[in-house]
């Protein structure tokens, strides 16, 4: 049997038995058989050159045809419950089981991995030597300097008896010193935390009126923040501190700090009568009516030595750089001095208000103060989440910023449990909310603190000043506190933060001024819930009407991007390709999106015809998912709807670039077979397939 060569063609084996056939008598039965032997080969030639054509053309829609099984023939992707069993698993039992495991086969190291997590300074031990020990003796007793005053200055802004800010310095510190992960964050207690309680709590208890009661009620929702600072901690929900956006943030520090310094000129200006409300009307209101009660004394010390502190301060620690230690000594140089000017020139009796007695020694015990029984507990409760947010906010920001100014890492979680230990054991040791003070962290960091070991310095040191030198405060005068108060307020107004947020985003200023001016003109929790609502109503208008946008092929490049975005890329004669500007397809913004895909494409269609005539007219949309994460049963009914109306209008429907859940839901839906199978991995496969396959355009 013979067997054509390698490019030996049929036609070539069959050309002898042509050329055999050459009697005259037979050369019309020659010609006819001729014939009808090259009709059955022209026919097999005719088929597989049409079938070699085929293949020419088409290798790439075969292609695509594989591609587009791998996006069909994907796996289940897994469910809501099994996403919440793996999500529980990874942030709670994984760790157990991990430490679990290896401390039951290596009990040794195993407890000391566990007791290295819960206390972070362990790590670091065996690196801490005698030069860093100094270093954090002298940024401690610095601290001490700046934290006794002002913490005496919180304790009467919190509405609370001096002692209890400084209760709250000596505890909290030491138990943060041992669990906390920061090295440079200076814990007590802070001014926009303790004008929240405030203002908020004397809406249920006067303090005034019954100081006893206002007091219970601050020590139990302190037990309450300590508890849901823990619980995030525990479980691992820091996500829960951003819902306050860095631009709510930087608008309620500034708001708070303008009510923080209007409610000081009462003790600055020695003003009597003064109201409780926290609104600058009110305020103004106050001090317009009792300016004839107003004390020369008061007036005099308080602004000299704020004028004395400000200039160290915002002068001469920036000027001379190494006399930041007098910048951080002046308020307790003005304390020492103050009292001594009124001590030595009887200035009570001229009407300048002093503090008086301030309770001594060690934290008493307040675990029979704490009240969960009251008609108060569940607004106790609540306060308590709120204060909490704001006080993680806050200590999380400040032990940020610095650690990053270190060069390692802060553990967000292990911050929360942190400061939930910290005020939990504080409430039931006669302490109110604490968490990071941003000033006394600056102060400690430019002191040269090499670890929290200067927390426990500045505890210590409060701890002694508790115990023998209360009794040397007595004639301190309450002016010099509001002065120190005030010292401290420029520093939560970062003017230049808010310039910057609205050269960037202005939806972000809106929340920021919404913040500040709430806080200013209403009350210090409507000007936090006008933030958080305004930064959540962005969320949600950006969900309802995320936009659309055009897409055109980038020259020389397979890659499509927004036309309005890059004006070099080239739209496709009759394809029409659009990207949604979101994340999720959902109920909420189904139908709008469904109007803003079809009107673009009859408008398209229309100025392809009015331009190119029907030649250009669109009969193909391409809808990119790439952004697409999820979708919702309202809209695929919304994809359905949009199908059928392009159909009425000549036009065809085709998806690019499904992701895993979108497809899936789409396959279950039925909703490929009602679109012809129109679904390719990506934007250039929906082009060719669709277009070139029926000849409609050329690409």
């Amino acid at each position: 049997m013979a067997v054509a060569r390698e490019g030996e063609t049929e036609s070539s084996q069959f050309a002898p038995t042509l050329q055999t056939t050459t009697d005259p008598s037979s050369e019309g039965s020659n010609t006819k058989g001729f014939s009808q032997t090259l009709q059955p080969f022209a026919e097999r030639e005719k088929v597989q050159l049409s079938q070699f054509s085929q293949t020419l053309q088409t290798p790439m829609a075969y292609e695509n045809e594989i591609r587009r099984d791998w996006i069909l023939n994907v796996p289940e992707p897994p469910g809501l419950f099994t996403n919440l069993k793996t999500s529980f698993k990874k942030t709670v039992l994984s760790p157990l089981e991990n430490k679990l495991q290896c401390f039951g086969k290596q009990p040794g190291p195993a407890l000391v991995s566990i007791l290295n997590v819960i206390f972070p300074p362990l790590s670091w031990r065996k690196e801490y030597n005698v030069t860093k020990f100094k270093r954090d003796i002298l940024a401690g007793l610095t601290l001490a300097s700046l934290c006794i005053p002002q913490s005496i200055g919180y304790a009467t802004l919190a509405k609370l008896d001096p002692q209890y800010g400084l209760y709250t310095s000596v505890i909290p510190p030491l138990i943060y010193a041992m669990m906390g992960s920061s090295r440079e964050i200076a814990i007590g207690p802070v001014a926009v935390v303790s004008l929240l309680l405030s203002s908020m709590i004397q809406k249920f208890e006067d303090p005034t009126v019954n100081p006893i009661a206002y007091r219970k009620f601050m020590l139990t929702v302190t037990f309450f923040a300590g508890t849901f600072q823990a619980a995030f901690g525990l479980l691992r929900l820091g996500f829960l501190v951003d819902f306050l956006s860095h631009a709510a943030i930087v608008g309620f520090m500034a708001g708070a700090a303008c009510v923080i310094g209007l409610q000081q000129l009462k003790s600055l200006l020695g003003i009597s009568n003064f109201t409780n409300k926290t609104d600058i009307i009110s305020v103004l209101t106050s001090i317009c009516k009792s300016m004839h009660t107003l004390n020369p004394y008061s007036v005099m010390i308080g602004s000299s030595f704020l004028i004395f502190i400000l200039s160290t301060k915002y002068y001469l620690a920036r000027k001379y750089k190494k006399l930041f230690w007098l910048a951080s000594m002046a308020p307790l140089l003005s304390v020492v001095l103050s009292t001594l000017v009124v001590f030595l020139t009887r200035a009570d009796k001229h009407g300048v208000k002093i503090v008086k007695h301030i309770t001594g020694g060690l934290n008493p015990s307040s675990i029979h103060e704490l009240q969960f029984n009251s008609p108060h507990t569940a607004e106790a409760a609540k306060i308590g989440l709120i204060v909490a947010l704001v006080a993680l906010t806050e200590a999380i920001a400040v032990g940020r910023s610095f650690a990053t100014m270190k060069g390692y890492r802060l553990d967000g979680n292990k911050e929360m449990l942190a400061m939930g230990v910290m005020n939990i054991t504080g409430s039931l040791t006669s302490c109110y909310v604490a968490t990071g003070s941003f000033s006394r962290t600056a102060v400690n960091f430019s002191a040269g603190c090499e670890t929290v070991v200067s927390n426990i310095v500045m505890a210590v040191t409060v701890l002694i000043s508790l115990e023998f030198f209360t009794r040397l405060l007595y004639f301190t005068p309450v002016a010099i506190l509001a002065s120190i108060i005030l010292s401290a307020l420029p520093g939560l107004i970062n003017v230049s933060e808010a310039k910057y947020i609205w050269k960037v985003d202005k939806m972000d200023f809106l929340a920021c001024a919404a913040a500040f001016l709430g806080v200013l003109f209403v009350s210090v929790e409507i000007g936090l819930l006008l933030a958080v609502g305004i930064s959540f109503a962005k969320i949600i208008l950006n969900s309802i009407q995320p936009g659309t946008e055009k897409l055109g092929r980038l020259p020389g490049s397979d890659l499509f991007g927004d036309v309005k975005q890059y004006p070099i890329a080239t739209k496709t004669p009759g394809a029409l390709i659009v990207r949604v500007k979101s994340g999720s397809l959902c109920f909420a913004n189904a139908n709008f999106i469904r109007g803003r895909i079809l009107n673009l494409a009859l408008e398209e269609q229309d100025e392809g015809a009015i331009e190119n005539g029907d030649q250009d007219r669109v009969q193909l949309v391409i809808l990119d998912m790439s952004n697409l994460l999820n979708i919702d049963t309202s809209s695929i009914a919304a994809l359905e709807e949009l199908h059928n109306e392009l159909e009425s209008n000549g036009m065809q429907l085709a998806l690019a670039n499904p992701r895993w859940h979108v497809i899936h839901k789409l396959r279950l839906a039925n909703f490929l077979k009602k679109i012809g199978g129109r679904v390719f991995l990506t934007i250039r496969e929906a082009i060719e397939a669709c277009l070139t396959s029926k000849n409609l355009l050329p690409i």
